[in-house]
């Protein structure tokens, strides 16, 4: 049994990480757009064990989400993917709704979500920032649709989760559903990586690619949500805990499942 001494030296020796952590971080793009477009520029390989720190590779998680989301989706309803990445969620979707528009601020990300949804004809893609002035209206055509957003807020400051919040009220109308699902671990930057798997002698291909190129990300919970959501203009339907799947880095049991927060929302009448 370990004593009280050895636990505190284990927890402080994570923390040895820190200065390559800084040191890697410099070299991502301070901004988002260019960061997002230069990552999917690069990326070689998506799916299990694949280069995408968030791409599990199968559809597990969403399918966790289809209770929920049959309670509160519109199922004749069009949906709108918002941060698509390379479409695995938009792909996933598609086998339940009727028409799928997968939407990502990254040219390089469409053009692989488009490579890799080959025959699916109810699925489709656009660049698009969703944070940009205007960006919901018309986006999907006339009439309300459905709003998926999976892993996008908790990597914007709180400007740019407001701006996309707006924009997405043009998208869902009077009959419209938005479901969002974000990461929501509660520790430091540190803790963070060291539990997707980062320790002093390795960090994962996938963490440690995603360190170098991207914005440090950080979480979103209810608290968050209260902070950019108008309360005369949003109805909070349902929200809870969710699990957020990552790409498996290490035979660890539970590495590649990171604590999350899901909420329904409806546009206020």
């Amino acid at each position: 049994m370990s004593s009280p001494v050895d636990s505190v030296r284990s927890a402080l020796r994570k923390y040895l990480i820190l200065p390559k952590l800084i040191r890697l971080s410099r070299s991502a793009p301070k901004d988002r757009a260019v960061a997002w477009d230069r990552y999917w520029a690069g990326i070689a390989r998506t799916g299990p064990k694949g280069e995408v720190l968030w791409d599990s590779g199968t559809d597990h998680e969403v399918l966790g989400y289809r209770d929920t989301l049959d309670r509160h989706f519109d199922s004749a309803l069009p949906v709108v993917d918002v941060g698509c990445g390379h479409g695995g969620f938009s792909r996933a979707l598609a086998a339940f709704y009727p028409k799928v528009l997968g939407v990502d601020v990254s040219a390089h990300a469409v053009a692989r979500a488009r490579e890799e949804s080959g025959g699916l004809d109810n699925v489709s893609y656009l660049e698009q920032d969703m944070t940009l002035p205007g960006a919901g209206t018309g986006l999907a055509g006339p009439g309300d649709v459905n709003v998926f957003i999976r892993g996008v807020l908790h990597v914007l400051d709180r400007p740019d989760q407001a701006a996309l919040l707006d924009n997405v009220l043009q998208l869902v109308g009077t009959r419209g559903t938005v479901f969002l699902a974000e990461t929501n671990f509660q520790g430091n930057p540190v803790e963070y990586v060291s539990h997707l798997g980062a320790s002093v002698r390795n960090i994962p291909a996938p963490l440690e690619l995603a360190i170098r190129k991207l914005p440090m990300p950080g979480h979103f919970g209810p608290e968050q949500l209260a902070r950019v959501l108008p309360a005369d203009r949003w109805t909070l339907l349902e929200d809870g805990l969710a699990t957020i799947e990552t790409n498996p880095m290490t035979d660890a049991p539970g590495d590649s499942l990171v604590p999350g927060y899901f909420a329904l929302l409806r546009a206020r009448q």
